[in-house]
């Protein structure tokens, strides 16, 4: 990230992350021993620093806030069916990016870059938007290199072909410049799954 960028306090910038990390440590889930999506939003902030250390003050914030407090939106309050389970992505999306909004306005935010952040962390613009696809390209990549493995052991249920889809909708989602990341070895693939991943990409 550009330090010189118009208008940019690191203080206020250092002290959003605090919020956005307090919010995350409330998490009851706990993952190698720390709060689930607190661990979350620092692999977010750590891949953006390998991945586009010169991205934009939006898109480091919205990265850190891509699952902030997810576990208050459990999937069961939402019908089990596929048009719930759309419907709870959308409500998800809209309570992270409030929630994110919210403690960027304490921390003293301006509309606009709330509003920026805001439109990033709610999925709105993907391909479009370049704060909503760089938010989009570091979770693929930090769902490749470090949930793939564990998401794949718990569905043993799932079939080769299911895999292919699985990580070739992955695949589609991120940027030319995301895609030339992850296979240019800065990436640590699941080893695993490194045959299905080579099939899914092939032409």
């Amino acid at each position: 990230m550009n330090e010189n960028q118009a208008g940019f306090s690191q203080a206020r910038f250092n002290q959003t992350l605090a919020l956005f990390d307090a919010a995350n440590a409330e998490d009851p889930n706990q993952d190698e021993g720390q709060p689930k999506e607190l661990l979350y939003a620092q692999r977010m902030s750590d891949m953006i620093a390998r991945f586009a250390p010169e991205a934009s003050e939006a898109a480091q914030l919205a990265v850190r806030a891509q699952h902030i407090q997810r576990w208050k939106v459990p999937r069961n309050t939402y019908p089990m069916t596929r048009e719930g389970y759309h419907a709870w992505r959308t409500g998800l999306y809209t309570f992270q990016a409030d929630t994110a909004g919210e403690l960027m306005r304490q921390a003293g935010y301006d509309v606009a870059m709330i509003e920026c952040v805001k439109k990033a962390v709610g999925k709105r613009g993907i391909k479009i938007n370049p704060d909503t696809q760089m938010l989009e390209d570091v979770a693929s990549l930090v769902f490749i290199e470090h949930y793939m493995l564990a998401f794949a052991q718990n569905k043993p249920d799932y079939d080769e072909a299911k895999w292919l889809e699985i990580i070739r909708k992955t695949w589609k989602k991120m940027s030319k410049c995301a895609q030339a990341f992850a296979l240019s070895g800065k990436l640590k693939l699941p080893e695993a799954l490194v045959p299905l991943i080579t099939k899914a990409i092939s032409p």
